[in-house]
């Protein structure tokens, strides 16, 4: 459902050229995987997660498991909003 609005984020936040944005799949590992998501680039991210959902993100919320892949990353913001 957020899955669009996800790679959109990651898109922007990463500065992804359109083809590799349109390559995001849920199954795309994230950390490790794309060079340009370092720990500067998570934080950038998460702010603009919040800022984009209007959600609040704990620093303990934040671990590997959450950024291992698109889909994680897409069913945390998914839990975010609808618990």
């Amino acid at each position: 459902m957020y899955l669009n609005d996800v790679k959109q984020m990651l898109a922007d936040v990463l500065s992804l050229d359109p083809a590799r944005a349109a390559a995001l799949e849920p199954d795309t590992a994230l950390l490790g995987n794309l060079p340009e998501l370092d720990s500067m680039a998570v934080v950038s991210l998460v702010a603009a997660l919040e800022d984009r959902f209007g959600i609040m993100i704990d620093d303990d919320e934040i671990s590997a498991s959450t950024f291992a892949s698109v889909g994680s990353l897409t069913a945390f913001v998914a839990q975010k909003l609808e618990g």
